[in-house]
């Protein structure tokens, strides 16, 4: 059978179309759609009858189908690729015996070669066509139009799925045969390997192949292009392709990497991975920069790679390194996590050779040196190729200082990735480290000290043991047998080629050294020879001198003097033989096994190295504890993380960073709080124990060392935690059992560990209340006992614990139950009165707190607590009143009214008139406390109830008049409005009730108070008198307690309060005074208001604790809206540069939940006075009156708000903040500025906000005034993201600043700030403008230099600067604007008169106050009158509007 024609495989489908010359197959017409399914039935039954030769005369109609392939239905298109499929295979079947036949006609084996040709051809053809369709059919099933056929192209897709596997195996299964014996023996034509492999390829780059269900379809994907490679040498072909499809197809990157890793490991065709890495390698790094989606396909490549094949990876590492200084970070962290693969996997454990040692050094090296590397990405992930470099033991002890060391410095990097991997690998190092399970400093320093001196003592011996170990002649000895040989070989004839080389000294001396040093060279033959030279030419010279005949044992002599100097007489030898000697000491120890010297080298290496890691470890706590307040939630939680692997290792450190976490329990993020908890739970709630009894121990072990010397805050923290605990039964009742034996001292335990078992119980109690309550008598009876006296900070914990029975003065809505109160005959009230009452007379300095805990107590819990506390008061001045009377000499009246005790000439201990006022003060406030919270909501309760009661009973009634079911509606609606109504007012009577007796009724003559408060106003305003300054405290206290109860009283005593608040020289006072103030503010807000500024005034006080303090009440009342927020929040600005840290704290804090507050959310958080005086309450009553204790002041204001809400109040006041701070007369450096500028311009996140800052800093140029006040504003400019609008802002605004720009300072911020933009990149037309504004900066810039050289030459003088210029007027100290201006207040002026008035002894317009004989001593010389002048008041006030202002009068 001959052919006329050959089939030659097209480049293009429509080359088959054209004549290609003769010989070659032409398709001789594309049959119409319409007509391809007779033809296929043709086609079928041909094939039946020819077998694949069929193809031959039927190829037209099947390339008809390729060309209409969209066209045709479904179901011809399924039997056109069954068909082929079968024609194919019963072909593939066939070759092999075809290819065997020896006797193979050449017409035959043309006809069997192009029917391969074509049959593949067609195959690949429709593969290539389903793959295409399959690829849309993505993209149609998302379309909404056309239902049926997206059904139609789904059901088509489904069923190209299930044929493409068996596909794939038996194109595989054709190519395993020998097809070159088709070709005439030669290599097959690379047109039909790559039509063969083509379709691999595009089943390649469907997106979904990567699915899990197409594994199948990649394996024989890969096996069938393995074959190729082997078979075909299609090793070229596939590396270009695979190369080009990495490049523009991202999910073939981990399909390719596995396929190579196959390839390279089952087949062996190692070298292919060494092309692809090759062809990768010579990409250029610049040309990649700008190609992200290549990039991203080589990086995942050579990734996925290493992971698989590491160590062929390494063998071709060097092509790919040049790609680390490229600009593709994407590649630089390919490459890292390559050398990151390969040393874990290959270059990790003790038994690496040299090369391999090195090779992993280098890789190492290169890690540490991206750790720094220029982008954030990057250096995220060197931390995490770290991190499981030091999980798998791979990073050698050499390198863990330095890794340690710079993870260490990444927690100071500005990206949140970076510093929460650095936190990651740092607790990684930690659980993986060498050295020890305990990594203290301390703990870790001595030993080292004591193996140190061990080692040096080790030395010491060595040195001084080391001389006798072998003396020089026994040295003689062993080696003569040699040194006679040497020398025997001297009298015989020189051989051939011998020559001799050396040559004697000129001195005796210098060839004495030159023989001694070849003999310990062992160069004995040498020596002697130079030894008889030197006897011929120095005879008769010691060491040469001796017999004249030189023979054998003339040579041996000599040579022996000279080793051993052993010379007869004083000379030159002398010297040789010390130095001999030396040289014997130094090298015999060296020759002797030092084991135990080298022992303890390595151990005093270990020790230095786990010093020196812990060292680090500890560095890193300080850092990391700071980050807990970070937005960024993941940062956080691997602090949080981070301190719990710490604490595990027991590092001392570790436990402040436990306590810093803590107030993270309030924190709004739940994933926050759930990590404390979490951390909590890890830590305390797992102790190690063989029996229940022991992990009891062990967990209240704990909880009771973190109480020691917590404050406030902390402790109500660890309650919130435990309370958690509590409710949901995490703590097991063992430990509750060992608390109560602890308190009740069945169980051995200090006093500390006593305390802290009743806190603890008390902060269960929270989570669940019967665990006091059912024990109640037990804590009455042992803690409130006859010893309370020895110990009252117990005493107080008690009353602590057993207010957590008090019911919530809040209750839940529907929820009308009656509070829980105990009967005033109860055991707990007589206990406490009695040990108020016994422990007033005796000086204590923890009877105060432990007074007003219980006086607090009676208040929640008590039936008539006004009555008991009355009591209380009485005893305790009927005490004071004897305690005079003793010292007066004097019999007490039983009848006396402390009123009349004017009389007396003696004078009282200042403890008890300390103790007296504070109990004064604490009655007063919690009476006040008791009407506002718990009368007014029993009232409210008890009117509700009745209103209930009122409707049950009018319903029956209104339902038996059936003659009007219609009225009967109408009056049910009418009741229900009126009872609404009601309601209404019933709270305003209430609240005026309330109001008028705290008015009217407890500071008149008639009530108790009225009797002590001119006692505590003769201390405040008589500072000479009672310069006592826990005395003075506690007065100031009492003072600003008695003044919550009366407006009145308030208002004519403010003036008293804060002019002790600006000049008490106690800061006890000052601070004292700054939280009752702050208490004023929410109670009275109007009254309070126009003193504002002096509680700002109070921010600058020299004193930090007074600093702090206000810092926290100004905190509270501006984020509360009580304050308002004007110009003079710069002060809380100035803050941020306290060299306090713990102040420079609380302005963070305060300037973050500033920025998280929304704009519009004024006078929402006061709603109800009740829960303003709650507040206001907490922050006086548990205060001591020596010291202004401000712990709890925060925690009402939510600190831990993760996230920043789009608020603008910062926004909003950074001008006039900008405008005060850069005054000269404010007192605020320059470089103090920056500092403060830079930390609230972080907070400006929005870019219409950056835009009208710009514009708005450009307009204040036109009033700044002096030359500091240009380069704040220019410094300001370049802390702003200047984006394409904020650059036209400053080009309009060009003319406000162009002639500030001769300053050198203003002219390089606005350089920086066009730097800025020109490294963010933009449009040309941006650029354009930029390079514009920068040609305008310059020439204004070199204008004012020009004109400032011209005017100072024509002078001859140097011309004024504007900032020395005064401005006109009396005022040393000018506003910078209207704006700024705080005509609202009145600062009083300081007292000039003082001295004046003293010398006048004015004489002072008192009422009736209590004295006693030390108010009278040298009254006329240090009485003082405190207060302020009347023009010194403020005056005009400015009313603040609440919403419920009527519960705030």
């Amino acid at each position: 059978m001959a052919l006329a024609w050959e089939f030659h495989l097209p480049l293009a489908p429509a080359d088959l179309l054209r004549d290609g010359g003769p010989g070659r197959y032409v398709v001789q017409a594309v049959l119409p759609a319409r007509e391809l399914p007779p033809a296929l039935v043709a086609f079928r039954t041909a094939f039946r009858a020819r077998g694949a030769l069929a193809v031959l005369q039927h190829f037209d109609p099947l390339y008809s189908l390729l060309h209409h392939f969209r066209a045709v239905g479904t179901a011809v298109k399924e039997d056109a690729l069954e068909l082929m499929m079968h024609v194919v295979s019963h072909h593939s079947n066939e070759l092999p015996a075809i290819l065997g036949d020896s006797g193979l006609s050449l017409a035959d084996r043309a006809a069997h070669l192009n029917a391969l040709k074509m049959n593949c051809y067609l195959l690949t053809g429709l593969v290539d066509a389903f793959e295409m369709e399959t690829c849309k059919s993505g993209v149609l099933e998302v379309d909404p139009g056309g239902k049926n056929k997206k059904n139609r192209t789904k059901i088509s897709g489904s069923l190209w799925e299930e044929e493409r596997e068996p596909l794939l195996r038996l194109l595989m299964q054709l190519l395993q045969l020998d097809l070159r014996q088709l070709w005439g023996g030669l290599a097959v034509e690379e047109e039909f390997v790559s039509l063969m492999t083509g379709s691999c390829y595009r089943i390649l780059e469907n997106p979904s192949i990567g699915l899990q269900k197409y594994r199948a379809t990649r394996e024989a994907v890969t096996h069938l292009l393995a074959a190729a490679l082997i078979h075909y040498d299609h090793i070229f072909s596939a590396t270009l392709k695979i190369t080009q499809m990495l490049q523009h197809f991202e999910h073939v990157a981990p399909v390719f990497a596995q396929a190579v890793s196959l390839w390279a490991t089952e087949y062996g065709l190692k070298t292919l991975v060494g092309e692809l890495l090759r062809e990768i390698g010579q990409k250029c790094p610049q040309d990649l920069a700008r190609d992200a989606s290549g990039i991203k396909g080589y990086a995942t490549f050579i990734t996925e790679l290493a992971e698989q094949i590491p160590a062929l990876v390494l063998s071709n590492m060097s092509v790919l390194l040049h790609h680390l200084d490229g600009e593709s970070y994407m590649m630089r962290n390919a490459i890292l996590a390559a050398m990151a693969e390969v040393l874990v996997q290959v270059l990790n454990g003790d038994q690496l050779e040299e090369a391999a040692r090195g090779t992993r050094d280098q890789f190492l090296n290169m890690l540490q040196a991206h750790v720094c590397d220029i982008n954030s990405f990057v250096r995220s992930r060197t931390l995490q190729f770290f991190t499981r470099i030091v999980q798998c033991k791979a990073l050698p002890l050499t390198q863990f200082q330095s890794v340690v060391s710079l993870a260490v410095g990444r927690l100071k990097d500005k990206s949140v990735v970076v510093v929460k991997n650095a936190i990651q690998l740092l607790a990684v190092f930690l659980s993986n480290n060498p050295f020890s399970c305990k990594l203290s400093c301390t703990d870790l320093a001595e030993p080292l000290k004591k193996e140190v001196q061990k080692l040096q003592e080790i030395r010491d011996c060595g040195r001084s043991t080391a001389a006798p170990a072998i003396t020089l002649e026994e040295e003689w000895e062993a080696m003569l047998p040699e040194v006679r040989a040497a020398t025997q070989q001297l009298f015989q004839p020189l051989q051939e080629g011998e020559e001799e080389v050396l040559e004697v000294e000129e001195t005796v001396e210098s060839t004495s050294e030159q023989i001694t040093g070849l003999l310990r060279k062992l160069n004995y033959k040498s020596a002697a020879r130079l030894t008889q030279k030197a006897l011929c030419r120095f005879q008769g010279k010691e060491p040469f001198s001796g017999p004249t005949e030189e023979n054998e044992a003339t040579v041996l002599a000599v040579l022996k003097r000279l080793y051993t100097g052993s010379c007869p007489g004083e000379n030159s030898e002398d010297p040789q033989h010390g130095n001999s000697c030396l040289k014997t000491r130094e090298v015999v120890p060296e020759k002797q096994p030092q084991t135990e010297l080298v022992k303890q080298e390595m151990l005093v290496q270990y020790l230095q190295d786990a010093y020196n890691f812990s060292v680090k470890i500890t560095e890193a706590l300080s850092l990391i504890s700071k980050m807990m307040y970070e937005n960024c939630v993941s940062v956080v939680q691997e602090a949080v993380e981070f301190f719990v692997t710490v604490s595990q290792f027991g590092v001392p450190q570790a436990l402040l960073g436990v306590r810093r976490m803590l107030p993270l329990i309030w924190s709004k993020e739940p994933s926050i709080k759930e990590a404390v908890l979490n951390a909590y739970r890890r830590l305390y709630l797992s102790p190690s124990g063989d029996s229940e009894r022991a992990r009891a121990q062990g967990l209240v072990n704990s909880l009771s060392l973190i109480m020691v010397d917590a404050s406030l805050g902390t402790i109500q923290c660890l309650e919130e935690i435990i309370s958690e605990f509590v409710r949901k039964d995490e703590i097991k009742p063992a430990v509750i059992q060992l608390l109560w034996e602890r308190f009740t001292e069945k169980s051995q335990c200090s006093s500390l560990e006593r305390r802290a078992a009743v806190m603890l119980l008390g902060m269960m109690a929270r989570g669940k209340p019967e665990i006091i309550g059912s024990n109640l008598d037990v804590l009455v009876t042992v803690g409130l006992s006859e010893k309370v006296c020895e110990d009252y900070r117990l005493a107080q914990e008690v009353c602590n614990a057993i207010s957590k029975l008090a019911s919530n003065p809040k209750p839940a809505l529907g929820k009308n139950n009656a509070p829980f109160r105990l009967p005033q005959n109860h055991m707990l009230f007589g206990c406490l009165s009695d040990t108020v009452s016994k422990g007033f007379g005796q000086p204590s300095g923890h009877w105060i707190p432990f007074m007003e805990a219980a006086v607090m107590l009676i208040y929640q819990l008590a039936e008539g607590a006004e009555e008991i506390c009355a009591h209380v008061l009485q005893v305790c001045s009927q005490q004071a009143l004897e305690k005079l009377q003793e010292a007066d000499g004097q019999k007490a009246d039983p009848g006396v009214s402390p009123s009349r005790v004017s009389d007396g000439a003696s004078s009282l201990p200042t403890f008890l008139l300390m103790h007296l006022v504070s109990l004064v003060g604490q009655v007063a406030l919690q009476q006040v406390v008791y009407l506002e919270v718990s009368v007014s909501a029993e009232l409210r309760r008890r009117r509700i109830l009745r209103e209930e009661e009122k409707t049950k009973k009018q319903r029956p009634q209104v339902r038996t008049e059936v003659f009007l079911s219609a009225q009967s509606t109408g009056n049910e609606a009418t009741v229900e409005e009126e009872l609404g109504l009601v309601g209404a007012s019933a709270d305003d009577t209430e609240a005026e009730l309330i109001r008028s007796i705290c008015e009217t009724e407890l500071l008149d003559g008639r009530h108790l108070f009225s009797a002590f408060v001119p006692l505590v106003l003769k201390i405040c305003n008589n500072p000479g008198l009672y310069s006592d300054s826990a005395l003075s405290a506690a007065a100031a206290l009492t003072l600003g307690k008695v003044c919550m109860i009366s407006s009145e009283f308030c208002d004519s005593h403010l003036r008293l309060l804060f002019t002790m608040m600006e000049k008490s020289t106690l800061p006890g006072v000052r601070s004292n005074l700054i939280i009752a103030a702050g208490d004023l503010a929410i109670r009275f807000p109007n009254l309070v208001e126009p003193w504002t500024s002096h509680l700002y005034a109070r921010l600058r006080d020299p004193c930090p604790r007074v600093r702090q303090t206000a810092g926290l009440v100004m905190t509270h009342l501006i984020l509360k809206d009580m304050v308002k927020v004007k110009g003079q929040v710069s002060e809380m600005a100035t803050l941020l540069i306290d060299p306090e840290e713990a102040i420079m704290g609380v302005a963070q804090n305060f300037f973050s939940e500033l920025s998280n507050k929304a704009s519009g959310c004024s006078g929402t958080l006061v709603d109800k006075s009740g829960e303003g005086l709650v507040e206001a309450g907490s922050m006086t009553q548990e205060l001591s009156p020596g010291e202004a204790s401000f712990k709890k002041l925060m925690f009402s204001v939510s600190r831990f708000g993760v996230g920043r809400k789009e608020g603008n109040a910062i926004y909003n006041l950074l001008p006039d903040i900008i405008s005060r701070l850069s005054d000269p007369n404010c007192g605020v450096e320059e470089e103090s500025f920056h500092t403060i500028m830079r930390h609230l311009f972080s907070y400006i996140t929005k870019d219409k906000q950056t835009e009208s800052l710009v514009e708005k800093l450009c307009q204040r140029f036109r009033t700044a005034r002096t030359e500091r006040q240009y380069r704040d504003l220019s410094h300001c400019l370049t802390l702003l993201p200047i984006s394409e609008r904020g650059l036209h802002k400053l080009q309009d605004n060009f003319d406000c600043f162009a002639d500030k720009l001769q300053d050198p300072a203003v002219y390089s911020c606005f350089q920086t700030v066009l730097a800025r933009f020109r490294r963010a990149g933009g449009k040309p037309e941006t650029k354009a403008l930029s390079e514009e504004l920068e040609q305008k900066l310059s020439a204004s810039h070199n204008r004012g230099l020009n004109s400032a050289e011209t005017c100072q030459e024509g002078s001859g003088t140097p011309m004024p600067e504007p900032a020395k210029q005064k401005p006109t007027g009396s005022s040393c100290r000018q506003p910078l604007s209207t704006a700024n201006r705080d005509e609202d207040f009145v600062t009083p002026q300081p007292r000039t008169l003082r001295n004046h008035k003293r010398a006048q002894k004015h004489p002072s317009t008192k009422t009736s106050i209590i004295t006693f004989s030390s108010d009278e001593e040298n009254s006329s010389e240090d009485e003082l009158p405190a207060e302020l002048k009347e023009e010194e008041t403020p005056t005009k006030t400015t009313p603040i509007t609440r919403s419920s202002a009527h519960r705030l009068r």
